[in-house]
C-alpha cells in the first residue's frame, strides 16, 4: 500500500469460499516520531534552559503522549514535549502513542546535544580613531543565529548596564566609546528567561603616552630628563605605571618615573588603576637618542681689535633652541700646567638665554670661552676650544718683542721672541691657522722671558702669557723661499713715518722691486724701499711687495702680504670730535637744570626770593667754571658728564717721547674722580 498520512493499522489473513479469518495484526503506527530543539542554537550551556520536543509527523487531529530516553534516565509518557534543562550532553530519543491507545510510534532517531560549561564573553578593543575606541564583545564562535544580546557595563561590573546615550551602538556586537576613557566590561545573554555568559575580562579605553619634559630633540649622556607615562582621559582615578626600557623592565611604581637614560633606545609603559587589576595596553614606542656631550663652537669678532672695539662672542651649539643657556668665560693663564683657568664673565653666572655676548673696552690680546647648560639640575656641555682676540697695541705690563723686528721671517732663521712686563715666569704662544694652539717648549728653547725659535718653523699669532697678563699679538709669517716684506711688527703712531723694504733670504740685491697694498701698486718708490715719512690712518692696509732676481729680470719674486697697522696717537684721539660733541651735550643738559631751577624760583614764596636768589648767583659761576675747566695744570683733561650728580672723567694725554728714544705713547688712562653736585666741588 501506498504510505499516505500517519495513523494505526492492523490486518488480518481470510480465506475459503466461506473466509476464515485470522486474528488481528498486533497494531502498527506509521507516523513518525522527531526531537526537535527550539531555539535551534548550534551550542547548548549548562544551566541553559532550552525545549526539546517530540514532533509526531502527520500526527493529524490525534492527541498524543510521550516517552523520553535521556543520556541519563528514562521518562515515562507525559502528555505533551517537555521542558527540558539538561545538565550533560549526550543522546535523546523520544516516541508518541496515540491517546487512550496502546499503539506505539517507533523510537525517533538520536538527537545528540552538546552541553558545555557556562561561557565567557570575549571583549576586543580596536586602535582608538579620532579619540574614539570601538569595543566588541563575542561568545565563542557564536553568529547571528546564536541569539546573543550584549550587555555593557562600566567602571563596574556590578552597575548598571551602560545605555544608549552613554555609547553609540553601532551592532548588535559592537559601540563606540567617544568619551573618557574608562574600564569596560561586557556579557551575553540570550532566551525569554535570560541565560548570561560569565563577564569578559575589563578593558581599559585609556590610552598611556610615553611623554618627555622637557621635550628637547636630542638627549645627552648623563642628562636628566623626565619620562612621564599619560593616562589619557585618566580622570580622577589613581595610577600606577609600569615601564619596559632597553636595558630592563621595571616594575609598578606610584608614578611617572624621573629617568637617567644612559643609551640610546626605546621605551613603553602601561598604567595600572591603583588596587585594580585593570591595565591599559602598552603605549607605543618611544625612541630616545641619547648622544655623548656636545661641544660648542666660539667664534669671535673682531679677530684683531682697533681702538674703541667691542668684541662679540658667539657661541654656537646643536639644536640652539633646544632650552639651552650660554656661559661666557675669559681664559686666565696657568702657567705650571700649560692650560688656562676659566673665569666667567660679568652677568654669565646663571647663562644669557641669548647665544652672543659683547665686550666692551676691550683693548688688549685676551683668551675666551664657553660652554651651554640646561635643565635642573643644570647639565653642563664640554667648554669650547679656547679662542683668543688679538691687539698689536703694546702695554708696559706685557709686551712682546720680536727680534729682528719685522712680521715676515724665512724658515730657519734666527727668530727670538721676548716678553716684557709686570712678571718674573712667562710663556710664548704659537696658533696656527688650523686652531692648534702651542707653546714654545714644543717650538722652540725658552730661556728666561725669551724663547729662541729652533724647530717648527710656522706662520701664526704668537704673544706672550703671564699668569695675569696677555702681552700684544705679532702675526708672524715663515717663507721657506724667495722674498720676504720688510715690515715693523707693532702698529705705527699716526705722524710717524715708517720704512718698508723687500728682502732675499740669499741676502743678494734685489732689481726692480715695486710694492703693493690691498693689491695695488704703489707708485713713485725709490732705492727699493717705500718709506712713509708721516703715516696716517689711511696708511693702514695689506702691504706686498715683488722684484727680480738679476738686472734682466729673469725671475720674479713676490712676498707675502702682511698688515700695516696705524694706530691713533693720543694727541688725536683727544682732539677728535667726541669730546667736543660730549662737552656741548653737556652744557645744554646744565642749561635745562638751570632753567628748572629758575622756574622753581619763580614759584617760591616772596619772602624766600632774596635767599634763592643769592643761592642762584653763588651757584651759576661755579657751574660755568666746571663747563669750561677743560685742561689742567698737568695736562689733564676734564669733562662733565650727565645727570643731576656731577661725575668727571680724566684723560690723560700724550706726552712727548725724549728724543732718540723710542718711547711708545702712553695709553690712555680713564678713572672716575668724584661724584657730587657741582655746589660741592
Amino acid at each position: 500500500m501506498e504510505r499516505g498520512g500517519g495513523g494505526v493499522y492492523w490486518c488480518r489473513g481470510g480465506r475459503g469460499n466461506l473466509v476464515y479469518y485470522t486474528e488481528y495484526s498486533d497494531p502498527v503506527v506509521t507516523n513518525r516520531a522527531v526531537v526537535t530543539l527550539q531555539p535551534d542554537w548550534p551550542e547548548i550551556y549548562s544551566g541553559e534552559t532550552i525545549t526539546l520536543t517530540c514532533e509526531i509527523k502527520d500526527g493529524g487531529d490525534s492527541e498524543w503522549e510521550y516517552e523520553w530516553r535521556t543520556p541519563r534516565s528514562y521518562r515515562p509518557l507525559n502528555p505533551r514535549g517537555s521542558m527540558i534543562r539538561p545538565s550533560h550532553s549526550g543522546d535523546y530519543w523520544c516516541k508518541g502513542r496515540m491517546k487512550d491507545e496502546t499503539s506505539y510510534t517507533e523510537w525517533s532517531d538520536a538527537f545528540r546535544l552538546k552541553v558545555s560549561e557556562q561561557p565567557k564573553a570575549q571583549l576586543r578593543k580596536d586602535s582608538p580613531v579620532g579619540g574614539r575606541v570601538t569595543l566588541t564583545c563575542s561568545v565563542g564562535s557564536s553568529s547571528s543565529s546564536s541569539g546573543w544580546k550584549y550587555f555593557w557595563y562600566r567602571s563596574k561590573k556590578t552597575s548598571e548596564p551602560l545605555t544608549t546615550p552613554d555609547v553609540t551602538i553601532l551592532s548588535t556586537e559592537q559601540i563606540r566609546v567617544s568619551g573618557g576613557g574608562g574600564v569596560y566590561w561586557c556579557r551575553g545573554g540570550r532566551g525569554n528567561l535570560v541565560y548570561y555568559t560569565e563577564y569578559s575580562d575589563p578593558v581599559v579605553t585609556n590610552r598611556a603616552v610615553v611623554t618627555l619634559q622637557p621635550d628637547w630633540p636630542e638627549i645627552y649622556s648623563g642628562e636628566t630628563i623626565t619620562l612621564t607615562c599619560e593616562i589619557k582621559d585618566g580622570g580622577d582615578s589613581e595610577w600606577e605605571y609600569e615601564w619596559r626600557t632597553p636595558s630592563s623592565y621595571r616594575p609598578l611604581n606610584p608614578r611617572g618615573s624621573m629617568i637617567r637614560p644612559s643609551h640610546s633606545g626605546d621605551y613603553w609603559c602601561k598604567g595600572r588603576m591603583k588596587d585594580d587589576t585593570y591595565s591599559t595596553d602598552q603605549s607605543d614606542t618611544f625612541t630616545i637618542k641619547v648622544s655623548d656631550k656636545p661641544q660648542p663652537v666660539l667664534t669671535v669678532s673682531p679677530l684683531w681689535l682697533s681702538p674703541g672695539d667691542s668684541v662679540t662672542l658667539n657661541c654656537s651649539v646643536e639644536h640652539p633652541s633646544a632650552g639651552w643657556r650660554f656661559f661666557w668665560y675669559k681664559a686666565v693663564p696657568k702657567l705650571s700646567n700649560n692650560s688656562y683657568i676659566s673665569e666667567l664673565l660679568p652677568g654669565s653666572t646663571n647663562g644669557t638665554e641669548q647665544d652672543s655676548y659683547i665686550v666692551h673696552g676691550q683693548t688688549h690680546t685676551a683668551g675666551y670661552v664657553c660652554r651651554a647648560g640646561r635643565g635642573d639640575p643644570v647639565f653642563y656641555t664640554h667648554y669650547s676650544e679656547h679662542v683668543f682676540v688679538w691687539s698689536g697695541d703694546f702695554h708696559s705690563a706685557a709686551s712682546l718683542t720680536v727680534s729682528p723686528d719685522r712680521v715676515q721671517h724665512f724658515n730657519k732663521d734666527s727668530l727670538s721672541l721676548s716678553c716684557e712686563g709686570n712678571s718674573t715666569e712667562w710663556r710664548v704662544s704659537r696658533f696656527y691657522e688650523s686652531g692648534s694652539l702651542v707653546y714654545c717648549s714644543i717650538w722652540g728653547t725658552m730661556t728666561g722671558s725669551t724663547c729662541n725659535m729652533d724647530r717648527y718653523w710656522r706662520s701664526g699669532v704668537y704673544w706672550c702669557e703671564s699668569e695675569t697678563q696677555f702681552s700684544n699679538a705679532a702675526n708672524i709669517t715663515i717663507q721657506n723661499d724667495g722674498v720676504i716684506l720688510v715690515s715693523p711688527v707693532r702698529p705705527v703712531t699716526e705722524g710717524h713715518s715708517v720704512t718698508l723694504g723687500c728682502k732675499l733670504k740669499t741676502e743678494k740685491v734685489l732689481y726692480d722691486v715695486e710694492f703693493y697694498k690691498n693689491g695695488k701698486l704703489i707708485p713713485n718708490h725709490t732705492r727699493g724701499e717705500l718709506f712713509i715719512s708721516a703715516v696716517t690712518k689711511s696708511d693702514e692696509g695689506f702691504y706686498k711687495c715683488r722684484g727680480t732676481n738679476s738686472p734682466q729680470g729673469l725671475r720674479s719674486l713676490t712676498s707675502a702680504e702682511s698688515w700695516l697697522s696705524v694706530k691713533y696717537s693720543e694727541d688725536t684721539a683727544a682732539s677728535s670730535p667726541f669730546p667736543v660733541l660730549l662737552v656741548v651735550g653737556l652744557v645744554c643738559g646744565v642749561l635745562l637744570i638751570i632753567l628748572l631751577l629758575l622756574f622753581l624760583y619763580r614759584c617760591r614764596k616772596s619772602k624766600d626770593s632774596s635767599v634763592m636768589r643769592s643761592q642762584s648767583t653763588n651757584q651759576s659761576p661755579a657751574t660755568d667754571h666746571m663747563i669750561n675747566q677743560v685742561e689742567t695744570p698737568n695736562g689733564h683733561y676734564a669733562s662733565l658728564l650727565h645727570g643731576d650728580s656731577c661725575l668727571y672723567e680724566t684723560i690723560r694725554g700724550s706726552e712727548e717721547p725724549e728724543h732718540g728714544k723710542n718711547n711708545e705713547p702712553e695709553e690712555r688712562v680713564y678713572s672716575n674722580v668724584t661724584m657730587g653736585t657741582a655746589a660741592d666741588q
